[in-house]
């Protein structure tokens, strides 16, 4: 199930399991917060009635968003100001949206990867493409690199281009 709640002036869509970032809520790290202000709730194509969806939450962590950097200047007049900025917000894990909880979503990707690492599969899987490797030899020659002192440590240097000749200009008498 999935909600789309409106916090800090921003809207996101959740669904159990999720971790977003929004504009700093009161708490602890480990606290559990009731997300009110839910616009919309649904299963899939089907929506449900926003009203009685009750999103609840739990702090992650209070952190800082990353640097904003505010630089006003008055060309011509000698006016430079830098200023920076970093916005309060915090960490949540989506703990369940109404009826559905973020056990259900862990299980349900845990199951997918236990079927794909079956030992059946792995062998069949690594013998063709020993067989093509076997197949194609390596193309590739690395270059030689060049030691004239000027380059840095492992620097190849460029083939030199022959310059263009420009036309010499036209003198003119007045």
């Amino acid at each position: 199930m999935f909600a789309v709640v409106r916090t800090g002036g921003k809207q996101y869509r959740v669904a159990a399991g999720d971790k977003i970032a929004v504009e700093k809520l009161a708490g602890d790290a480990g606290d559990t917060i009731t997300l009110d202000d839910v616009l919309l709730a649904g299963e899939g194509d089907s929506l449900a009635d926003a009203a009685k969806t009750v999103v609840s939450a739990e702090i992650i962590a209070q952190a800082k968003s990353e640097k904003v950097v505010v630089f006003k200047k008055r060309r011509r007049h000698n006016y430079r100001r830098k200023a920076g900025h970093r916005q309060q917000m915090t960490l949540l894990r989506i703990v369940a949206v109404g009826d559905s909880k973020a056990e259900k979503k862990a299980a349900a990707k845990s199951e997918p990867k236990a079927e794909v690492a079956s030992q059946d599969d792995a062998p069949k899987a690594d013998a063709p493409k020993a067989a093509k490797a076997d197949a194609a030899p390596k193309a590739k020659t690395v270059a030689p690199v060049k030691d004239t002192g000027t380059a840095g440590e492992g620097q190849v240097d460029a083939p030199k281009k022959a310059a263009a000749k420009k036309p010499a200009a036209k003198k003119t008498d007045k």
